[in-house]
C-alpha cells in the first residue's frame, strides 16, 4: 500500500507531463508513493503517452469530460489508496527528497494537516522580467511573506492566502471531506477557496521549507497581464457564489487600487488588467 497519492490534473501537455512524471519516478521514496494523473478532456497524444507500461512507479491514468481543475483534483482523490494525497501541476518538477519531506512533516505533526512545499521558478528555462517582479512581489506566489513559518504552521487567520495546489499535500480522509469547488468555470481562486474551508474546520496549514519544486514555465509580460485579467474576473464570479471569499477590493481598497492602476509600473499595469477582469465579470453578472 503506497504511503503517498501525487495528484495531478493536466490538460493537452503530454510533454511537460512526461518530465514531471520522471521527477516523481526519481523520488528518495519512490518506492512508497503512487501517481494519479486526471486529464481534463481528451487528448490522443496524452493518450499515448500514458498508455507506456514502462513507468517506473504506479501510475494511474483517466480522462474525464472537459471540465476544470477541481473536479479532476476531486477525481483523483477518490481513486487515492494512501493516506496522504499530495496535489501538483502537471509543470511541477519535484526535487528528489520533496515527497520525502511532505511524509516527514505529516508524520511530525499532531493533527490533520496540510502540508505547503515550496515552488520556485525552473532555473533551467528563461527567466523574464515579470517572472522575476511575480516572485519577488507575491504576486504569484508569496513564499517571501512567510519566510518566518518555515518548518512551522502559519497563522490561521492567513493560512488560506497561501493554499497553493501546485505543491500541497493533505490527509486523504481530509481532501475527501473537503473537496475542491467544482462550479468554477474560469481559472484562478479555487485553491484560496478550498483553504478557507480547511482553515474553517480547524484544518492547520504546515510550511515545509525544504520541500522544494520547480515550477517549468515561461511567463511574458502579455502572458502575465492576461492572468491578472481572468484572475479578476474569477474573483467577482467566485464572490458571488462564496460571500466570505475576501479577494476582490472594495470601498477604499478599491478607491486605492483604481488610482494605483494609473501608474506605469509593473503592480500599476498588473492592478489595471486584475480591474478591467472586474469589470468584464461584473457586466456579464448584470446581463
Amino acid at each position: 500500500m503506497p504511503l503517498l497519492s501525487v495528484i495531478i490534473p493536466t490538460h493537452k501537455r503530454p510533454e511537460i507531463l512526461e518530465r514531471c512524471l520522471q521527477h516523481l519516478a526519481a523520488q528518495t521514496v519512490a518506492d512508497d508513493i503512487e501517481v494519479i494523473v486526471i486529464h481534463d478532456g481528451q487528448d490522443d497524444k496524452t493518450d499515448r503517452l500514458m498508455a507506456k507500461s514502462s513507468w517506473q512507479i504506479p501510475v494511474y491514468y483517466e480522462s474525464i469530460p472537459k471540465s476544470q481543475q477541481g473536479v479532476a483534483r476531486n477525481t483523483g482523490v477518490q481513486k487515492a489508496q494512501s493516506s496522504t494525497c499530495l496535489f501538483i501541476g502537471d509543470d511541477i518538477f519535484l526535487k528528489s527528497d520533496a515527497c520525502a519531506h511532505h511524509l516527514n512533516a505529516h508524520g511530525k505533526v499532531s493533527t490533520p494537516s496540510a502540508v505547503l512545499g515550496v515552488t520556485e521558478w525552473d532555473p533551467n528555462i528563461e527567466i523574464t522580467k515579470v517572472m522575476e517582479w511575480l516572485d519577488e512581489s507575491g504576486w504569484q506566489f508569496g513564499y517571501r511573506q512567510i519566510q518566518q513559518y518555515a518548518n512551522s504552521f502559519i497563522p490561521p487567520a492567513r493560512q488560506h492566502l497561501f493554499s497553493y495546489t501546485s505543491h500541497i499535500s493533505v490527509p486523504t480522509e481530509v481532501a475527501r471531506r473537503t473537496p475542491f469547488i467544482e462550479n468554477i468555470t474560469m481559472y484562478g481562486w479555487e485553491d484560496m477557496e478550498w483553504g478557507m474551508r480547511l482553515r474553517d474546520i480547524g484544518v492547520p496549514l504546515y510550511f515545509a521549507h525544504g520541500a522544494l519544486a520547480h515550477h517549468h514555465h515561461t511567463m511574458t509580460m502579455e502572458d502575465s497581464l492576461r492572468r491578472m485579467e481572468t484572475i479578476g474576473t474569477s474573483a467577482v464570479l467566485l464572490k458571488r457564489d462564496v460571500p466570505d471569499f475576501d479577494r476582490v477590493p472594495t470601498g477604499l481598497k478599491l478607491a486605492a487600487y483604481e488610482v494605483l492602476s494609473l501608474l506605469p509600473t509593473m503592480a500599476g499595469k498588473h492592478r489595471k488588467s486584475f480591474l478591467k477582469g472586474m469589470k468584464n465579470a461584473q457586466k456579464e453578472i448584470r446581463s
